[in-house]
């Protein structure tokens, strides 16, 4: 019936908690999704999203974005590089938004500003470069099954390689690498 987690935390199962909530009548449920809207900002987020739509989305992205972009160009100071919680960011709108295009563009964002960053301020190490391919990697998975996603990002995907060329530990050699393993027809020129 109970499920106990890793860290003895007893957790109701789903099908427990449907059968739990349907005995609620409408204002029990309504005050207990009020209190999870006031404990958790990803419920704000979610139920924000299903009910104000498109508008609650973008606020949400940039918030997402300036996040990011916070990690390694913070309005004052210096960043913090601290690349788990610029992940755990886009993780977070992926599954608060459910937008794809707005979740690979950040994913491309991340990698953008990793570079940037690093051309700025010169070597990182090995496990900031594997973070900057890895992402990249996924953003080309997904172009790769949806060429509009291609079409969208191919011009900031080319750009990211071409901003990675002198970095070491061969990074601008993989992201090469992936960038070419794209199935769909990549310009001459490039």
């Amino acid at each position: 019936m109970y499920e106990r987690t890793n860290n003895s935390m007893v957790k109701l199962k789903l099908n427990e908690l449907k059968r739990e909530l349907k005995e609620f009548n409408q204002k029990e449920l309504i005050q207990l999704i009020s209190e999870l809207y006031k404990l958790n900002k990803d419920v704000q987020h979610y139920l924000s999203n299903k009910f104000i739509g498109e508008d609650a989305i973008i606020d949400l992205y940039e918030k997402t974005k300036k996040k990011i972009n916070d990690e390694f160009f913070p309005e004052r100071g210096f960043g913090k590089m601290r690349l788990g919680e610029a992940k755990n960011a886009i993780s977070n709108f992926k599954k608060v938004s459910c937008d794809e295009s707005k979740t690979l563009d950040l994913m491309l964002f991340y990698v953008e500003i990793g570079t940037e960053f690093t051309n700025t301020y010169g070597g990182m190490d090995g496990k900031f470069y594997d973070s900057m391919a890895s992402m990249y990697n996924k953003v080309v998975i997904e172009c790769n099954k949806n060429e509009q996603f291609f079409i969208v990002f191919k011009d900031r995907l080319y750009s990211v390689v071409q901003a990675s060329e002198g970095i070491g530990w061969g990074y601008h050699d993989e992201l090469c690498d992936i960038y070419y393993s794209i199935d769909w027809e990549i310009e001459e020129d490039e």
